[in-house]
């Protein structure tokens, strides 16, 4: 059972770390990664009110649902959008610099005291992210594109994703589900409908089966992985969980590489080590600890 939950779970981060090609696919085709973002969502969201409406109701009622609706929204609207305009690799390390987020959110939203072990994580995950920037003949090594700005925000975005499920983890799972999937319909769609007049985002296409069933089948794709996740992370330690689903970041690398042209220097790969290493750290430490990551 525990190599089927692992199988799952490698499923998920497999459709996650190559989800930047299909973005790239359905943008070629007129619907920007913004407006496949939402369709996919409110088609998931369509789907759970269908089998859970009462989940609407709790949604409404309970304020901190809309925090997690909007962290959602963010998240899956910045790094859908990161992959499809930026470099791959890029957006992607940039994006798992949740170690920082999660510090400074967990000491804001949960009460929790920052360790020494704490910092120390959070400045090797910075000084990888320097690394990752960095470039010949530029000063500091801060955001030099559109890419890259969306990888960090939507990796903040998915840090304060997770606190806030732990935060409300006393609500009904239906609830959160669909708090989430409205958030990765709605944000999306508004940041769409005031980015397309001043040409920063193409408007919606004319509906077309040339990209709806592409669409649809992405939808489903991002629903067998949901389903994954679940399966896999309720029978496996949370530990195991999040160390399996760093492989995410391999896929997407990999796939970046052999699919998109994108290369690997050297600076960036002990940049990905850093990175990659603050968040195992962090892992661990949790482990010790006796908490779920």
């Amino acid at each position: 059972m525990m190599q089927t939950a692992v199988l799952a779970l490698l499923f998920n981060a497999f459709v996650w770390g190559l989800s930047w090609w299909p973005f790239r696919q359905l943008d070629n085709l007129g619907l920007a990664a913004l407006w496949s973002t939402s369709g996919i969502y409110g088609l998931s969201a369509l789907v759970l009110l269908v089998s859970k409406p009462a989940a609407l109701k709790v949604v409404l009622a309970t304020p901190g649902l809309w925090a997690l609706m909007l962290a959602s929204g963010a998240t899956n609207a910045c790094f859908n959008w990161g992959v499809t305009v930026g470099e791959v690799v890029r957006v992607v390390l940039l994006f798992y610099l949740m170690p920082v987020w999660s510090l400074i959110g967990a000491r804001w939203l949960l009460g929790e005291a920052i360790s020494v072990n704490g910092l120390v994580q959070v400045l090797c995950a910075i000084a990888g992210a320097s690394l990752v920037l960095w470039r010949p003949g530029m000063g500091l090594p801060l955001p030099s594109q559109l890419g890259d700005w969306l990888g960090l925000l939507g990796g903040m975005g998915f840090a304060f994703t997770n606190l806030l499920l732990k935060k409300h983890a006393a609500s009904a799972t239906a609830a959160r589900a669909l708090a989430m999937f409205l958030g990765g319909a709605l944000l999306p769609a508004a940041l769409a409908l005031g980015l397309a007049p001043f040409g920063l985002v193409a408007g919606i296409p004319a509906f077309s089966w040339t990209w709806m069933l592409p669409l649809a089948m992405l939808t489903l794709a991002f629903v067998a992985a949901n389903m994954a996740l679940q399966f896999g992370a309720a029978r496996l330690p949370a530990r195991i969980t999040a160390l399996v689903m760093l492989s995410e970041l391999v896929f997407a690398v990999l796939s970046a590489i052999a699919l998109g042209g994108e290369t690997l220097g050297l600076l960036t790969v002990i940049g990905a080590l850093l990175i990659l290493g603050a968040t195992l750290w962090g892992l661990f430490d949790v482990k010790r600890e006796g908490t779920s990551p």
